[in-house]
C-alpha cells in the first residue's frame, strides 16, 4: 500500500509545488511507483509537468463531483514510474464548486482506496491554506512534508500547521505523522536563514530533514519547460538536492517495507 504524503504549509511562495513535483520525480527515478495529485485549483503541478487544458482528460474536479473515478483521472508522464492527477479546474465557477464540495473532508481518502495499491508513494500538492482541499489531503495522508523558506512569516505558518494537525488528529485522523520539515530556497550564511533554522531546530528539531534545497534558477526554469528538474538539467544543484531528499525519505521508510532498500541505494549512487 502506498505511503501518502501531503506537501503542505498555509503560506504561498515557499516551494510546495516545486517540492511536490521534484520529489515525486526523484522517487520515480528510483523506480518507486509514484502518483502525484494536484490539490491546488491553480493547477501549478500540471503546468510544471507540461500538461495543458488540451492534454487533460479528467482530474480531481471530476473525481470530487463523482463524474469519474480516480483511475480514469490518472495521466502518464515522461517518467515511466510517475503518474499524475491534475486538478482540472478551468473557471471561477468550477473553483467555487470545488471548494464547496471539499467541505466533505473524506472524499479524497475514500477515492484513493481504489488506486493506492498500485503505488509505493502518493504525493499531494496542497494549496496555501488550511481546511477544504488541504483538510482532504491531510486526512487522506500518512504524513505531511512541510517546505519552509527562511523568514518570520514562514515560521508563523509552521506553527499554524502544527496546531491544525493537532485538530486533524483529534477529529479525523489520529495517526497522521510529520514526514519532515524541509528548508527550501536555502541561502546559507544570511542572517534570516540562520535565525530561521535556529528557531526551527529549537521547536521542531526532531522533524528537520538533513537535506535542504538550495536557491537554484534551474528549478524555476524547468517549470517553464513543463519538466521536473531531473529531466531539464539532471546535474543542477536543485535536482541533486531533491534526489538526496528522496534518498532520505526512502531511508526513513526502509524499515516499513524492505523493497525500498534497493531504491535508497540507487538514489545514493545518483546523488
Amino acid at each position: 500500500m502506498a505511503r501518502i504524503i501531503s506537501v503542505a504549509l498555509p503560506k504561498g511562495g515557499v516551494g510546495k509545488t516545486t517540492t511536490a513535483v521534484n520529489l515525486a520525480a526523484s522517487l520515480a527515478v528510483a523506480e518507486q511507483r509514484t502518483l502525484l495529485i494536484d490539490m491546488d485549483t491553480f493547477g501549478a503541478s500540471g503546468l510544471s509537468l507540461g500538461f495543458t487544458e488540451g492534454t487533460v482528460r479528467a482530474g480531481l474536479y471530476e473525481v470530487f463531483n463523482f463524474v469519474t473515478g480516480m483511475q480514469e483521472a490518472i495521466h502518464k508522464t515522461e517518467l515511466k514510474f510517475l503518474d499524475f492527477i491534475p486538478a482540472n479546474v478551468r473557471s471561477m465557477q468550477m473553483e467555487e464548486r470545488m471548494i464547496r464540495v471539499a467541505d466533505n473532508r473524506g472524499i479524497l481518502r475514500n477515492a484513493l482506496r481504489s488506486v493506492a495499491g498500485q503505488y509505493d508513494f502518493v504525493i499531494l500538492d496542497c494549496p496555501p491554506f488550511l481546511r477544504g482541499l488541504s483538510a482532504n489531503a491531510l486526512i487522506a495522508s500518512d504524513a505531511v512534508l512541510i517546505p519552509v523558506k527562511s523568514g518570520h512569516f514562514a515560521l508563523e505558518a509552521v506553527d499554524r500547521l502544527f496546531t491544525y494537525l493537532e485538530w486533524v488528529k483529534e477529529v479525523a485522523h489520529k495517526s497522521i505523522d510529520v514526514e519532515g520539515i524541509l528548508i527550501t530556497m536555502h541561502e546559507p550564511g544570511t542572517r534570516v536563514t540562520d535565525i530561521t533554522i535556529r528557531e526551527l531546530h529549537a521547536k521542531y528539531g526532531k522533524h528537520m530533514f538533513a537535506t535542504s534545497i538550495p536557491r537554484n534558477t534551474a528549478l524555476s526554469e524547468a517549470s517553464f519547460y513543463g519538466k521536473p528538474a531531473i529531466l531539464y538539467s539532471a546535474n543542477c544543484r536543485g535536482a541533486s538536492a531533491y534526489l538526496k531528499l528522496a534518498r532520505e525519505i526512502l531511508a526513513r521508510n526502509v524499515q516499513r517495507t524492505s523493497p525500498l532498500q534497493p531504491a535508497a541505494e540507487q538514489l545514493s549512487r545518483q546523488a
